[in-house]
């Protein structure tokens, strides 16, 4: 393949046709000059050199969907104006919690760079073991990076501005997709940018129909009756979400009441023992975790076959000062979920589990398990198995 490469260039220069931008490093065929654009002009030239047997039918062809698609500006979730000039052909993703999306995609194979942490994370996404390591999600390899010639790096807006000068070549989009209110907007982004509308499109209208099944039945709840809700970190007890955080979003869908949800738009909450005592929730849910970094111990997730762990963690949760005298406790209204289903691009369905265990009566017809199934093989395309929430709903 590399000759060949070498030969159309070398006739092209022969011919004194050969590209500036490949001289300058450029990469968008059938840019001439250099702008990183293909005008009808250079796509002319470009026909020109196919009848000379210079440029192959699918090169040409190339060309022209650039030409008739390309440039396209984007704004990401940091108010940033993104401008992808060609088609996109390496991703590198940087941001842990942000893999699935592209699944559902089918962008797998664009994915050509990952993190160890995501690793960790999702060992059952197919492929993910043997893509390349480009760091962990604290420290990044940028000379990896750079050898894998990324056209597009998703990340966190923190590190974006460093990203753009340490590995050039590279756009830089700002996408999350964990915010829920955000979460359409950018999955049309990302959609739009690897030319997945229709795809896209088709998960947005089965996430929607979960949705407005939750909406629907929750909507009727009189607020005096909704079930007050504390949730924590199960690997960092007395650590929770304010407003507007996954965990009262994931809470709010449910119909539940986040106990949490008026101490401020804050991701992350340090809650005093007294406090929680006197809030007195009536039911508790328990965000777990198998990323490595938090030092977790694993409960609930796809390689799990047993429910000991999960049963012996809520039986000493309860032994906890703060948590011992409280309704949840008395009650037993005690839940685990995993954490993608509560903090990541799955607290939709994380509220689907919730809801059924927290109103059976209300969703007597829901089963969150099959829309979980659902979503592993249709969208993920990966079989469905594991534990992922106990004790699980009736």
């Amino acid at each position: 393949m590399k000759w060949q490469v070498f030969a159309l260039i070398l006739a092209l220069f022969v011919s004194n046709a050969i590209m500036p931008a490949f001289a300058k490093g450029i990469n968008v065929p059938g840019d001439r000059n250099g702008d990183k654009i293909v005008s009808a002009e250079e796509v002319a030239a470009a026909e020109k050199l196919a009848k000379e047997g210079k440029l192959s039918a699918d090169e040409l062809q190339e060309i022209k969907h650039i030409h008739e698609k390309y440039p396209i500006s984007i704004t990401d979730s940091a108010n940033r104006t993104v401008t992808i000039y060609k088609p996109v052909e390496g991703i590198v993703l940087l941001n842990t919690y942000s893999y699935e999306p592209l699944y559902i995609l089918g962008l797998k194979d664009k994915l050509v760079g990952v993190t160890s942490s995501a690793k960790s994370l999702y060992p059952w996404l197919n492929g993910m073991k043997e893509k390349p390591e480009v760091g962990t999600y604290l420290e990044f390899d940028y000379e990896r990076m750079v050898e894998l010639k990324p056209d597009l790096i998703i990340a966190s807006a923190k590190v974006a501005n460093d990203l753009e000068a340490k590995v050039p070549g590279a756009k830089v989009a700002v996408l999350r997709f964990v915010n829920q209110s955000l979460f359409e907007k950018e999955l049309k982004t990302i959609a739009e940018i690897t030319g997945c509308q229709e795809r896209c499109e088709e998960y947005l209208a089965w996430r929607q129909e979960k949705l407005d099944l939750l909406k629907t039945k929750v909507d009727g709840l009189d607020p005096e009756n909704e079930t007050r809700v504390y949730c924590e970190w199960a690997e960092w007890p007395l650590h929770s979400g304010g407003k507007g955080s996954p965990k009262d979003i994931t809470i709010s869908q449910a119909g539940g009441k986040s106990i949490t949800g008026d101490l401020g738009p804050d991701s992350q909450y340090e809650i005093s023992p007294e406090w929680l005592i006197m809030q007195n929730p009536q039911a508790m849910l328990f965000d777990n975790s198998q990323d490595a970094y938090y030092n977790p111990t694993t409960l609930v997730q796809y390689n799990m076959t047993s429910t000991e762990k999960a049963e012996k963690f809520l039986k000493e949760v309860v032994k906890r000062k703060e948590v011992a005298g409280t309704d949840a406790a008395k009650n037993g209204r005690m839940l685990i979920l995993e954490e993608m289903m509560v903090d990541g691009t799955r607290s939709y369905i994380g509220s689907l589990y919730l809801a059924k265990w927290l109103y059976p009566d209300l969703f007597k017809d829901l089963n969150p398990e099959a829309v979980h199934k659902e979503y592993f093989e249709k969208w993920l395309g990966v079989p469905y198995q594991g534990i992922w929430a106990y004790p699980q709903a009736g």
